[in-house]
């Protein structure tokens, strides 16, 4: 769950303003300081590696014994390796560049299957024992992990989320896994063995039954110690007659089962101790398990078995094996040998990928950040200096008023401190920071504290920054010592960035933004700069109101506010800018018209003249002896800051001298007054593009003036967006998509032409380093974020110990992202653990027909068995494929009876693609010429599908008298869709099924409530007619929520909120306690993120929704075999309870 009406994304200038939600991108930041090294070999105090092998290897992942006992796989730094059980030197078998895992054996000990992203994505290939090349045998895009061998050693099995059967009404969920075979010989097409999850699959040696591990719901699949009805339970599956028997009732996990040598027990990893060991149980008395490894604190974790009954596993990073009938396991001593080609600091460019701007006083150099390190940029020749070298963060850049000095924040020691990077000397010799021969950097601020944000005072003197990401303090340069001007208990920040100040151009004063504690609502406020006087409340708004800036004259604040633009559920608002007048002659200026305005204008000019002519000066009559000092006095004063004269603030009645500057509400993203006062410049995201927009309310011109692409990460606040003009405002830079923009701003009602800005930002990456620091971060961001302060009782520190221990064997996004799941899934929350998301421009991506396959059929090409509604193969004026028919060639290659065709479809999306069918009821052969659709959009296809085949259960089930809608997601979106269903489709129905199982959540608990508990009061009746009641707006008849173990975030909020209230019953399975709001925040490697439960909810009695199980008031559970044959037994049940409460028919 993630906030986003309440907390708005306080995104001004700074995209260091970012928004509560659920996807929060503050990547990058970095310092360190120096006079740029050369960037094309790594710093000299680099520790060279040592030589020899690696004597005692860590993080070795995914171990897997040989049938006959006498090797042991694994995973190591993304390479695959072999080792004597025994232990000893390790044999590396798999290093092909890409990260390679999960290796398992053939029968026979010759083979091994293992899975490699070699294509961007995790495959299946074959490699022998002994080594050599590997076979591909997947050619699919989507993630398959190879999980055993078929009794015969012909087939690999593995898991893979590709395509559900046709008669499967599972919903089709991302994470719900198939378990597929594929031949060892290659180039052969995969079986699909089960339509349901079932996860570690191992078949006797028979192949007539498998064990496996089931897969209920969303989770973190390395969240320990949690007794929850989504954990995983173990599983025995009769291939003959399509049973499934469920053999753990276990409240916690039971994972990775493996049959015994005589397949009378199984072996099995669960934490029925505390923590994960290996157990056993006899299959005809699973209830009689035993714990067979007695392991503290840390996880077993992979589990695998040798014929003779050895086992071996993975503790703490390292091997072990557990001989039959051995007491004590025995840890394998591993030697590694190999060169795994982990590489050190490497030279990285960039050119786009920028985090945040900071435009310098006169607009010839911009500061920005990429991937945590501080740069600055010509903004007329592109030249591009590196400020900072370090592999920690460094953020919130921003220029001295004289242009001569760089405060940013850097991420060092522990804690977050201030720095500044100056020119040396005067100005003349150091004119700039992109050409500087060498930058100064000094300490400004360390004191154990995180203090970021930082941002001059007008006169340079001292820097307002945050201390403890609430409490706005003022550092003073000169003396070292600091004054509070805003304690931290006024506001709350939920992610990073999120908090805001701004300077008076007179340095008098601060605006802030505060929190009003009885609603978690955003105000504006006003604060003395010295620290004196009370907070005062400039906005007293129910609405959202942020982001305050200051007019450059000091007259007029501007600022965000949902106010005006329309409201959206769970929180999509839009926003206006609007404008406040501090003093009477300012709101009287702003309310002249354009004669009015221009012959005030005109009278300014001639005053000025006056004026100048008055107070000039015979300059030609100074004395020559004077040149000297008046030389000295200038270069004093050459780079000196005028500051505007002190505005008094009237603040009298200032609620009434407001304006709307935006004559639109919109997606702003950032915004920007001219220096007069009479533009504002704003950024406004829309599906496609983010718009640079100008309006100048005197002559009533609003205009998109330029439009930049859509950030590639999708649209929301998590991307950077930023919008700002140089002090002397001829230039203005947009910040979109990781790119700069510059315009010059028109003296008066002149073109603007955006253009890019280019830079090339070369740093040092050493990876080592960095996710050493990001590992730091992680720990220290979740300890100081997690929504109970004594981290739900974890001892934190032992499980950095127990995981920083780990890193040196690290090498690569993928373990790393692993390593954080597991140190963060110690704590037992929700909404947690790491992930990786990087994907190469040039992988394999497989392009969808839009159709089932008849997999009984064994000749040559594909039968079809079934066009999904909107289908690709539904569009054209010819003959089109038709359920039945057979499609024998794509593009002119004819498949092979059972050949994989996979490859004939990569890349293929959007493209025309040539189809040969044979319509065997005709005797006729056609050609369709098609554009096949990518994976997703076929997904939603096949969602629509799965929402009307329930739709229509319901409706066959209940004779007509009952409704449904499923409740995809809890957003705006859905709750449109909900409402629309409920009192359009639904409107004549006696009742409703709610459908919220597989909801991933979001934030809309209180508006579906509402939605849902109308309770009518008054009836339309024109004379002869009645027209119904009102509410209009609300369901007002009986309803029912669906739920089950797949239910997460605020779809667990939702059914509590609904039951809690009385509104209605709750069918299915019981949902685990996951009612806590997130930030997901991005690492400055922008392929890492990670997430922090970090607000909780509490009930009246005082009890957390966190870990608070729901109980449905009817418990009923799917059966898997039924699920495939089209049996939906939970919403059999639901319809059966409301039908109880409807009169008879």
């Amino acid at each position: 769950m993630g906030f986003k009406h309440r907390l708005p994304a306080h995104r001004r200038s700074s995209p260091l303003a970012q928004a509560a939600a659920l996807t929060l991108a503050l990547a990058s930041l970095t310092t360190w300081a120096a006079t740029n090294p050369a960037p094309t070999s790594p710093p000299p105090t680099a520790a060279l590696p040592s030589l020899g092998p690696v004597t005692a290897p860590l993080w070795m992942r995914a171990p897997a014994i040989s049938p006959d006992g006498r090797s042991i796989a694994f995973a190591f730094q993304g390479n695959l390796f072999t080792v004597p059980t025994a232990g000893g030197t390790a044999h590396l078998l798999v290093a092909n560049g890409q990260y390679s895992s999960h290796p398992v054996w053939s029968p026979d000990g010759r083979s091994i299957a293992f899975s490699s992203k070699l294509y961007g994505n995790d495959d299946v290939f074959l490699v022998s024992a002994e080594g050599g090349p590997a076979r591909r045998l997947t050619t699919h895009s989507a993630n398959e992990t190879p999980v055993g061998f078929t009794p015969d050693g012909k087939s690999v099995l593995f898991s893979a989320t590709r395509m559900d059967a046709k008669d499967n009404l599972m919903f089709p969920s991302g994470g719900a896994s198939e378990l597929y075979e594929v031949s060892v010989e290659g180039g052969r097409r995969p079986v699909q063995l089960l339509s349901t999850p079932a996860l570690a699959a191992q078949m006797n040696r028979a192949g007539t039954e498998m064990l496996y591990e089931d897969w209920k719901g969303y989770e973190n699949l390395w969240r320990k110690h949690h007794i929850s009805p989504v954990a995983h339970d173990i599983w025995l599956y009769d291939v003959k007659t399509g049973q499934h028997h469920k053999l753990t009732n276990f409240g916690g996990e039971d994972r990775d089962p493996v049959w015994s040598p005589d397949e009378q027990a199984v072996y099995f990893l669960s934490e029925r101790s505390g923590s994960f060991n290996v157990w056993k149980m006899p299959l005809n008395q699973p209830d009689a398990a035993v714990q067979v490894t007695h392991f503290s604190r840390n996880p077993v974790r992979f589990l695998s078995i040798a014929q003779d009954g050895t086992l071996a596993f993975g503790y703490d990073g390292e091997l072990y094996r557990l001989a039959a009938g051995a007491a004590q396991p025995q840890k394998v001593a591993v030697q590694i040998a190999a060169d795994t080609l982990a590489r050190g600091s490497i030279l990285k460019r960039y050119s786009d990928n920028a985090t945040e701007i900071a435009p310098s006083p006169d607009g010839e150099e911009v500061a920005f950040v990429v991937r945590g390190e501080v740069f600055v940029t010509s903004t007329e020749f592109g030249d591009t200096k590196r400020i900072t070298d370090t592999p920690t963060q460094e953020r919130s850049v921003s220029f001295s008023p004289d242009g001569r000095r760089l405060v940013f924040a850097g991420e060092r020691d522990g804690a977050w401190n201030l720095y500044e990077a100056s020119l040396p000397g005067k100005k003349k010799d150091a004119p700039n920071f992109y050409s500087a021969a060498q930058v100064k950097i000094r300490t400004l601020l360390k004191n154990g504290k995180d203090n970021f944000q930082p941002r001059y005072s007008p006169d340079g003197k001292e820097v307002a920054y945050l201390e403890n990401r609430t409490t706005i303090k003022v550092l003073n340069l000169a003396s070292g010592q600091t004054r509070t001007v805003l304690p931290g208990d006024q506001t709350y920040s939920y992610a990073d960035g999120d908090q805001w100040f701004d300077w008076s151009p007179d340095g008098q004063h601060l605006l802030v933004q505060f929190v009003d504690r009885n609603r978690w609502g955003a105000e504006v406020g006003l604060v003395d700069a010295q620290g004196k006087g009370p907070l005062v409340n400039l906005t007293k708004s129910g609405y959202d109101d942020f982001l305050p800036q200051w007019s450059r004259n000091g007259q007029v604040m501007t600022w965000q506010t949902d106010r005006t633009g329309m409201h959206g559920a769970s929180g999509s608002n839009e926003r206006d800018v609007y404008a406040m007048f501090f003093t009477r002659e300012a709101w009287d200026r702003f309310q002249l018209d354009k004669s009015e305005f221009a012959a005030l204008k005109k009278k300014e000019e001639e005053d000025k003249k006056d004026k100048a002519k008055h107070d000039g000066k015979d300059k030609a009559d100074a004395k020559a002896s004077d040149k000297e000092g008046k030389d000295d006095a200038k270069a004093k004063d050459e780079d000196a800051v005028k500051l505007p004269p002190p505005v008094k603030l009237e603040l009298g009645k200032v609620e009434d001298r407001i304006a709307r500057l935006t004559p639109n509400a919109g997606e702003i993203r950032a915004s920007a007054l001219s220096n007069d006062g009479e533009a504002l410049y704003y950024l406004v995201e829309t599906a496609d593009s983010v718009d640079l927009w100008v309006n100048r309310p005197r002559a009533d011109d609003n205009k998109k003036v330029a439009s930049f692409p859509a950030p590639k990460g999708g649209r929301g606040e998590s991307q950077a967006m930023d919008l700002q003009l140089d002090a002397k405002g001829d230039m203005g830079f947009v910040l979109v998509g990781g790119r700069i923009q510059k315009f010059k701003v028109p003296k008066e009602d002149g073109p603007i032409k955006a253009e890019p800005m280019a830079f090339s930002a070369e740093m040092n990456l050493d990876g080592a380093a960095e996710r050493a620091y990001m590992f730091d971060h992680v720990w220290r961001q979740t300890q100081a974020k997690l929504y109970t302060a004594d981290m739900g009782g974890v001892d934190w520190a032992y499980y950095r110990q127990v995981y920083e221990r780990q890193l040196p064997f690290v090498s690569n996004d993928e373990d790393f992202a692993e390593l954080l799941s597991e140190m963060l899934g110690e704590l037992n929350v929700s909404h947690t653990g790491s992930g990786y998301t990087g994907h190469p421009a040039n992988a394999d991506a497989t392009a969808q027909l839009g159709a089932f396959y008849d997999s009984a059929y064994t000749g040559a090409g594909l039968k079809v068995a079934e066009v999904i509604e909107g289908s690709p193969l539904e569009a054209g004026d010819g003959p089109r494929v038709a359920a039945g028919m057979v499609i024998e060639k794509i593009d002119g290659v004819a498949i092979a009876p059972g050949a994989e065709v996979d490859s004939l479809l990569n890349q293929k999306a959007g493209k025309r693609v040539l189809l040969s069918v044979f319509d065997p009821a005709k005797g006729q052969r056609f050609e369709q010429v098609v554009k096949p659709i990518g994976t997703g959009a076929q997904n939603e296809l096949l969602y629509q599908r799965w929402v009307k085949r329930e739709r229509a259960l319901v409706d066959k089930l209940s004779g007509g008298r009952i409704g449904y809608v499923h409740v995809r997601g809890m957003d705006d979106k859905s709750y449109r869709h909900t409402y629309s269903e409920l009192l359009g489709r639904d409107s004549g129905k006696e009742a409703v099924i709610v459908d919220t199982r597989f909801n991933g959540g979001g934030n809309l608990h209180d508006e579906l409530a509402t939605l849902l508990s109308g309770k009518r009061y008054l009836q339309f009746v024109p004379r002869g007619q009645e027209l119904g009641w009102e509410p209009t707006g609300k369901w007002t008849k009986p309803s029912l929520v669906l739920i089950s173990e797949s239910n997460y975030s605020d779809a667990h909020l939702f059914p509590w909120t609904y039951h809690h209230l009385g509104i209605g019953k709750l069918v299915g399975m019981p949902v685990a306690g996951t009612g806590t709001a997130v930030w997901w925040e991005t690492l400055q490697d922008p392929n890492l993120y990670f997430g922090i439960p970090e607000v909780g909810f509490r009930d009246a009695k005082g009890e957390y929704m966190e870990k608070a199980l729901i109980q449905p008031d009817v418990q009923v559970a799917n059966d898997p075999a039924r699920l495939v044959r089209g049996e939906d037994q939970q919403l059999e049940a639901g319809v059966q309870e409301l039908l109880k409460g409807l009169p008879k028919h």
